[in-house]
């Protein structure tokens, strides 16, 4: 069994979970760049994307068959309201850098293909989380992606010519064989100054 881990001690600690949203009514409000990056984001997965500029145009009537909300002003009473809403109609709820509204967080995404690595630091630090996810996105290359291609025929070969579930599976994970990633980190100058007993340094 793992360690237990005190989930108390940082602000936030989100569960990863990957949505189908195929066809599913999706709702951003926001009209800056990163509203319109996650309607882009939510489209390419087949979403049924719905762009609100305007949050003083937010009509209650527009969220509520709404499946996944994502709102990003920074803006309080609106997020407020936008948590009021979601618990009436029931729809998930992202508000940009503000956790304590929403309970979807969005992830640092690096993307291959139909492979998608989502990164999270629980809002502790997105530089460290955007820095992951760029060392990821630059080895997730047209080689990985022709390689995951190559995994998905023969996917479809074993499930033609395989009955049997445990074969199947058999059959991915020898083709898998002798796939690695190498991964190596590097820390700021003032954090390998510091002890093992003052977590309190930080750069001056």
């Amino acid at each position: 069994m793992a360690d237990e881990f005190d989930v108390t001690e940082y602000p936030f600690v989100f569960f990863p979970v990957g949505l189908n949203l195929r066809g599913r009514h999706c709702v951003v409000i926001g009209n800056d760049r990163e509203a319109r990056e996650k309607a882009e984001l939510l489209a390419e997965v087949g979403a049924l994307v719905e762009r609100i500029d305007d949050p003083a145009a937010l009509d209650e009537a527009r969220l509520h068959d709404a499946f996944f909300v994502i709102s990003t002003p920074q803006d309080g009473p609106l997020s407020a309201r936008l948590r009021a809403l979601a618990d009436r109609h029931r729809f998930l709820l992202t508000t940009i850098d503000q956790p304590q509204h929403g309970f979807v967080a969005m992830q640092a995404i690096a993307k291959a293909g139909p492979v998608r690595v989502a990164i999270s630091t629980g809002g502790i630090s997105p530089r460290t989380g955007a820095t992951l996810r760029a060392a990821l996105q630059k080895a997730l290359d047209a080689t990985f992606v022709r390689f995951i291609d190559c995994l998905n025929a023969q996917r479809e070969r074993n499930r033609r010519a395989l009955d049997d579930s445990e074969a199947r599976r058999a059959a991915m994970r020898r083709a898998a064989d002798g796939f690695e990633v190498d991964v190596q980190v590097s820390y700021p100058e003032w954090f390998e100054q510091r002890t093992p007993l003052d977590p309190e340094v930080l750069p001056g």
